[in-house]
């Protein structure tokens, strides 16, 4: 571009009483240049549009608008559900987030917030999760914010995710219309269940791949379903098999609720169970004339 009007600078100072002659000893008025200047600046700007954007995607087909009419409309389904437990956690979450006007670092802010959940009366925790490297998943980490609610229904407990960077991880750098749409309905802070949760990320997996795939390009490990379902669902599965296996040692920890462990641990009233003391079993005292007898052994020939 500089060497453009470079150029075009020169020749309009060496142009003398309105004309100018070329190489091939034509004349050319001022406003001819002009032209040429104006045209060759059109190409120009054209060639830059054309490289800072994307080539025209291909008409999509009726049953192509179909599909993804269907998934639109499931994951609104999907989110759409939500428990009153689920509904008590987003009014929390949303009045402390606008009291905070700076956030600051993430990872602070998940902290300030969970003791804010907890002041609230949630069992809120911070949960974080890491896995190795296996066939055709990488090596990664992650962190969320996990409470535990009592469901008065069944009496059970279950296990709600919050997440205040949800919809930021299924943004693509070129997204199809129809994929950044889908993503644009997605909640900036995510509430719910595992079960919404798993839903939602199969769903958003597979809108993914079919929106990479429609502009040319492949379908990196970190946007597969196993690598995106083990930010968040790692934990429970490895959670199962330490149960079984009686085994504790995982990569998954849960920050926050370690005096709540230990009060349920000691009891519903915080006392431990008492145990009598170990006795340990006197020695028995013999004599040196026993002792003697013991230590000898008869022979019988």
């Amino acid at each position: 571009m500089k060497l453009f009007f470079k150029r075009r600078h020169c020749l309009l100072t060496f142009a003398v009483n309105g004309k100018i002659t070329s190489g091939e000893s034509k004349v050319m008025t001022a406003t001819d240049l002009c032209k040429m200047g104006s045209l060759e600046e059109e190409r120009l700007v054209q060639m830059v549009h054309d490289f800072i954007e994307p080539e025209s995607s291909p008409p999509i087909s009726s049953k192509c608008r179909r599909r993804h009419q269907a998934k639109y409309f499931a994951l609104q389904e999907i989110l759409g559900k939500m428990t009153k437990a689920e509904a008590k956690v987003v009014e929390s979450v949303l009045k402390h987030m606008r009291s905070k006007k700076a956030p600051g670092k993430t990872s602070n802010f998940k902290k300030w917030l969970v003791m804010s959940l907890k002041i609230d009366g949630f069992n809120a925790s911070i949960c974080q999760t890491s896995w190795v490297r296996s066939l055709g998943c990488p090596a990664g980490d992650y962190e969320y914010i996990e409470i535990i609610t009592f469901e008065e229904e069944n009496g059970k407990t279950k296990r709600l995710i919050v997440d205040i960077e949800f919809r930021s991880q299924f943004e693509l750098a070129r997204p199809t219309p129809f994929y950044k749409e889908l993503t644009e309905t997605l909640p900036s802070i995510f509430v719910g269940s595992e079960e919404k949760l798993n839903e939602t990320i199969s769903l958003l997996c597979s809108a993914s791949k079919q929106s990479l795939r429609e502009v040319g390009l492949y379908v990196p490990p970190w946007r597969t379903t196993t690598y995106m379902k083990s930010k968040w669902l790692k934990v429970a599965a490895n959670n199962n098999n330490n149960n079984n296996n009686n085994n504790n040692n995982n990569n998954n920890n849960c920050v926050g609720n370690s005096q709540e462990n230990t009060e349920a641990n000691s009891g519903s009233h915080g006392f431990s169970m008492w145990s009598p003391p170990m006795v340990k079993p006197k020695r028995r005292v013999s004599s040196g004339l026993s002792s003697q007898f013991s230590n000898m052994s008869i022979n019988c020939c």
